[in-house]
């Protein structure tokens, strides 16, 4: 059996945050390895990390997520990103994927979406 995908979860907002992190800690091959409230913070701990996959907002103070995600490739190539955004207009959700992005799933749907999400990154597909 292979490793529990070692996850970072970057969301400005402490609620939205601390769901994310319950819901996946639930499954049992995943491991929130830490959680960032900023861009900035998500590049520092990525590069220290090296996380398999990062949920990161796109909506953030300072760097937001897209600006991050560029970032986040450079210092931890190996990992996947998936954006995790309240945002449901095209020109963002194709900035997502130009950036780095490997999966994206609305807020509202991540009850349902988003551990199949993370699934499909760890396995090399996108998800949508």
């Amino acid at each position: 059996m292979s490793r529990a995908a070692q996850i970072l979860v970057v969301d400005d907002h402490p609620i939205a945050r601390k769901t994310t992190c319950s819901l996946l800690q639930a499954e049992p091959d995943f491991e929130v390895v830490c959680d960032a409230t900023n861009g900035a913070d998500a590049v520092v701990q990525a590069k220290h990390l090296q996380p398999d996959v990062v949920i990161l907002d796109i909506n953030m103070p300072g760097m937001n997520g897209l600006e991050a995600a560029r970032h986040i490739k450079n210092a931890a190539p190996s990992a996947e990103i998936v954006f995790l955004s309240q945002h449901t207009e095209l020109e963002t959700i194709r900035q997502a994927f130009h950036v780095g992005g490997r999966a994206y799933v609305l807020k509202s749907d991540a009850g349902k979406e988003l551990v199949a999400a993370v699934h499909a990154v760890r396995a090399k597909n996108r998800y949508f």
